[in-house]
């Protein structure tokens, strides 16, 4: 219906009318945002169920980091799709093409913005499904040696040998070298002895392999070994190695056993460890102070 010229010289009417047609509007749109919030609720639930569900499902094969965040993901895409429908019922206008468009930009715009959130969420997510450790292995990386706790969203938690936590992004996790120590069964574990140059060397390593041969902790296969690793300045140098397990606290104990065994085993056998030799070369000044040739200055002179 036009407006009179009475209507166009009044502002009051047609703000009136104005105020008419979107108070008409929304009654109209009330319908359709009724049941875009219906949508929205439901994919709350649905996402919930699907957590749930999830997560219960991916523990049963993967690790419980790989099940806690995957099934996040999954629902946090339940949430967003249940967002894009609800829109698109109460605008009908606004078509899926035009929305998919605006996610895109909006996307670019998220990720500039949240850069490091995103490539953190993106690394742990690599990390997941690569799978280069698991929770409660032991590894070292940028700098930290510990215990993994969780692979979370964001970053990795470890807790270290002396009882600390850690938290490293998944970024520089994903970007660093990493040493599992507990990714195979069995680690080689090394300690050096110096024995004396009279000493026999042959029959010094057969007394360290056959102490270290008896220890509880230390495999029998391969076999413990000593050998001769190099000519010393004071002593002849021995490598004695073997297998243990992987552990941390573990391969500790297991070396504090077999360095003591090693020690006890060639004190028995007559064996001589000795301390570095030091050889001192006497300046003038000493040796005629050592004869009696006359006083020592404090600077190193001598007063006859």
């Amino acid at each position: 219906m036009g407006l009179t010229t009475e209507q166009l010289d009044d502002p009051s009417a047609e703000v009136s009318d104005s105020a008419r047609g979107l108070w008409e509007t929304f009654l109209e749109a009330l319908p359709r945002v009724g049941v875009a919030l219906v949508i929205v609720f439901l994919g709350y639930l649905l996402s919930r169920v699907l957590r749930t569900v999830l997560h219960r499902w991916l523990k049963q094969s993967k690790t419980p980091s790989f099940a806690q965040v995957m099934s996040k993901v999954a629902g946090w895409t339940v949430i967003l799709v249940s967002v894009l429908v609800a829109t698109a019922v109460t605008f009908p206008s606004v078509k899926p093409v035009d929305l998919l468009a605006g996610l895109g930009f909006f996307s670019v715009a998220v990720g500039f913005a949240f850069q490091d959130i995103l490539e953190n969420t993106l690394s742990g997510i690599l990390l997941l499904f690569r799978q280069p450790f698991e929770t409660g292995d032991q590894i070292s990386v940028q700098g930290q040696d510990g215990t993994v706790e969780a692979i979370t969203i964001r970053e990795t938690r470890m807790k270290t040998f002396d009882g600390q936590l850690v938290l490293i992004p998944n970024r520089d996790v994903y970007k660093s070298v990493i040493t599992v120590l507990t990714h195979y069964d069995a680690r080689r574990l090394s300690f050096a002895v110096g024995i004396a140059y009279e000493n026999d060397a042959a029959l010094a390593c057969e007394v360290v392999v056959n102490a270290l041969e008896g220890i509880e902790g230390i495999a029998q296969s391969p076999p413990p070994e000593a050998l001769v690793a190099q000519l010393g300045v004071s002593t002849v140098d021995i490598d004695a190695r073997f297998w243990t397990g992987p552990r941390k606290h573990d391969t500790r104990i297991v070396l504090d056993r077999a360095i003591k065994a090693a020690k006890l085993a060639l004190d028995e056998a007559g064996v001589e460890m000795p301390a570095d030799i030091i050889a001192l070369q006497a300046t003038p000044s000493f040796r005629a102070a050592m004869q009696g040739g006359g006083e020592v200055t404090p600077a190193g002179g001598i007063r006859v």
